[in-house]
């Protein structure tokens, strides 16, 4: 499980340095780190539809790192981290609307492989990634405002950032288990 989140690693180093004029720094650090996941995770043989978070990010973090050394005094700058979860919302309800919820090659990774194409089994999976989805529109819309008509609300924009990542994380690492044993008592 920690694993999963790990996928995360390069979009947390970036929200991290990202502070400020040092957006650029943090589009290439979180690129790096995107690139070297990507590059581990294939040679331990996972597949594509294991780290589709890990190739969203190094996307994003090319195009970020193009525009932010092209225009590095872009109006964007202070919209970064709401920039973030709106890339992540997309790649979030891209992946629904594709019917392959991000979600999915990473509970192949943890669960037996009798499951993985039941219909609980996708659709536990859609449902986590459509929390996931919500929680990144909801900070996106949230950073957004913040970052707009308080700009210097360091705290404010921190506690978002964590409720609105620690809540599908904690979801994530709860619901197979709530749906696993609401699927079992329908059944019996």
């Amino acid at each position: 499980m920690v694993r999963s989140f790990l996928g995360f690693l390069p979009w947390i180093v970036y929200a991290v340095i990202a502070t400020g004029d040092e957006w650029r720094w943090g589009a290439l650090a979180g690129l790096v780190i995107a690139l070297g996941l990507i590059v581990v995770d294939r040679r331990s043989g996972k597949d594509w539809d294991q780290m589709v978070i890990e190739t969203s990010a190094a996307i994003f973090f090319v195009l970020s790192a193009a525009i932010s050394f092209a225009a590095p005094s872009s109006s964007l700058i202070p919209y970064g981290p709401a920039l973030v979860n709106a890339w992540l919302a997309l790649t979030a309800w891209g992946s629904l609307a594709v019917r392959r919820p991000f979600t999915l090659g990473i509970a192949r990774s943890m669960a037996p492989e009798e499951i993985w194409r039941t219909p609980q089994f996708y659709r536990v999976n859609a449902v986590i990634t459509a929390v996931w989805g919500v929680a990144f529109v909801v900070a996106a819309v949230l950073l957004a405002v913040l970052l707009s008509v308080a700009p210097h609300a360091t705290t404010a924009v921190i506690t978002v950032k964590i409720v609105t990542f620690v809540v599908p994380m904690v979801f994530t690492a709860r619901y197979p288990k709530i749906a696993a044993a609401r699927f079992r008592g329908q059944a019996a």
